[in-house]
């Protein structure tokens, strides 16, 4: 039997989405309805090159985003990589509800240096 997150369909992802953690690229920004056609709601929105739904954006993630791209000005995030993730402890309305948060994405761990070899002759005794 389905989960009910997988019977209820959205034009925009959903913290289900992201589990596990997403790496993404910023296409741009742009406001869309995440409303209803009766009753309206613009907010900002967030587009990626890869094939996903857009991220609503709300103060949280758009003050996170900020500071992992260094700088407040949306032009400055396009084609820069952010990583979305489901995290349990969000709230909403003094409530623990679980939500999309966003992260820096992980700089690769160089790799060690090669163990140096020794020939018998460099040996000092």
């Amino acid at each position: 039997m389905p989960r009910i997150h997988e019977m209820i369909s959205s034009k925009f992802l959903k913290k289900e989405d992201c589990d596990p953690p997403i790496l993404l690229t910023v296409r741009g920004v742009k406001q869309d309805n995440v409303g209803t056609e009766a009753e309206p709601d613009e907010k900002w929105t967030m587009l990626f090159h890869e094939d996903v739904k857009p991220l609503v954006l709300n103060s949280t993630n758009l003050q996170l985003i900020a500071r992992i791209m260094d700088s407040d000005d949306t032009d400055d995030w396009t084609d820069k990589q952010i990583v979305c993730y489901s995290d349990p402890n969000v709230s909403f309305g003094g409530k623990l509800v679980g939500g999309i948060r966003v992260r820096a994405p992980r700089k690769a761990k160089p790799k060690p240096a090669p163990a140096p070899t020794v020939e018998d002759d460099d040996i000092p005794f």
